[in-house]
């Protein structure tokens, strides 16, 4: 699924705490099943299934079939529309310390 193509929007699919800890396991992980990953949390298959077609529909997972398995595998690349998001606001914030610390200086003297 293409950048483009994303049914999904990746903020929102990162917005919930159980999705962000999947994201989390798979980054760890090359490839996990799904019932390896269900026994990481405290509710059922049926609910992880659903958090990660989330994940999928934000084009962060990938997922393959094995015989009955159902494999899954983090494709982190949309998260750098994250990393640049939060880059802008890292710049904001350098740039107001730096006017707080010269203020602050200016006012010592």
């Amino acid at each position: 699924m293409s950048e483009n193509n994303r049914l999904r929007d990746v903020f929102d699919a990162i917005a919930d705490p159980t999705r962000r800890r999947l994201i989390r396991l798979l980054a760890e992980a090359e490839e996990m099943p799904l019932h390896e990953l269900a026994a990481q949390f405290q509710m059922g298959r049926t609910g992880v299934a659903k958090h990660l077609t989330i994940l999928k529909e934000a084009g962060l997972v990938f997922d393959r079939k094995v015989g009955r398995e159902t494999r899954f595998r983090l494709n982190a690349y949309p998260l750098r529309e994250i990393q640049d998001w939060v880059a802008d606001y890292s710049k904001f914030w350098s740039t107001n310390m730096l006017r707080l610390k010269q203020l602050l200086e200016e006012e010592e003297e």
